[in-house]
């Protein structure tokens, strides 16, 4: 019994390091926006809220958060219209090659995002040669890159949406005269909202927070919010990039609670 109690406890500390090694980190940045001192010292002469007003008075953060904003929404949504039916064929219908379909829209979460960032930007440039039409550094490139981002999630989540989900209800509401249009707005929609929502919001995320892609494809005069972070902390280390990196930490934090309100993410993976 001893043994045992003194393993149980082990384990408990190795868990509990764990955590305090991944969560330590955002705390501490969240704890520095709040420091008085321009140059970080331990212990902070005094705490003050004049960091968030500066960095909400920087055009380059304000420009990069409305952008990251508008193409983290434009890819969400696109994401949503290509992965929801590419999910249900996949889970609700044989056909052949469906597990290479499957593993098709689930790479662009296996490949490193600096690599993809570079392939997409070649394969833009030589569109661009081909037929004289730009994506390179243009605003629809930028959203059509960060679809591919956001799609993995959207297929991953969407099909244990509709892996988890009893078929009995789809195939009463066929029995009883109902077309496929039907069925699955009227039934399979119903039961696959939760991980709809919670695809949605993992794809804004993957979006929002992605900078390897972006660094490729932003065009000029435009930024991203993690380009703006990556830019000012070239020429400056103060309170003010803790600032922005806290309202982001909690951009992503509400929306990870949201989804874990409509699917539990341990269910996702």
């Amino acid at each position: 019994m001893n043994r045992i109690r003194w393993g149980r406890a082990a384990f408990v500390t190795l868990v509990v390091l764990i955590f305090a090694f991944v969560i330590a980190p955002l705390l501490f940045i969240v704890w520095a926006s709040f420091f008085v001192d321009r140059i970080l010292t331990f212990p902070p002469t005094g705490y003050t809220l004049d960091w968030y007003l500066q960095a909400a008075a920087l055009p380059d953060f304000a420009s990069g958060f409305l952008t990251s904003l508008q193409v983290g929404i434009c890819a969400t949504l696109g994401s949503l219209l290509l992965g929801v039916p590419a999910a249900l064929a996949v889970e609700r219908f044989a056909f052949p090659g469906r597990e290479t379909v499957r593993q098709v829209l689930l790479a662009p979460m296996y490949v490193p995002a600096i690599v993809a960032g570079a392939a997409i930007y070649i394969y833009y440039v030589e569109v661009e040669i081909l037929t004289d039409f730009r994506l390179a550094a243009t605003f629809p490139g930028l959203v059509i890159a960060h679809t591919l981002i956001a799609l993995p999630w959207t297929m991953r989540l969407v099909c244990a949406s509709l892996a988890a989900a009893n078929t009995g209800s789809e195939e009463a509401a066929r029995s009883l005269g109902a077309n496929a249009m039907q069925t699955f707005f009227l039934v399979t929609l119903p039961i696959i909202r939760p991980g709809i929502i919670a695809a949605a919001m993992f794809s804004f995320i993957a979006s929002f927070s992605d900078l390897e892609k972006s660094l490729f494809l932003v065009g000029p005069g435009k930024t991203t919010l993690p380009i703006a972070i990556i830019n000012y902390l070239e020429w400056n280390l103060d309170p003010t990039i803790s600032a922005v990196a806290t309202v982001q930490i909690a951009i992503i934090a509400a929306a990870l609670f949201v989804s874990d309100r409509f699917v539990k993410l341990g269910k996702a993976f």
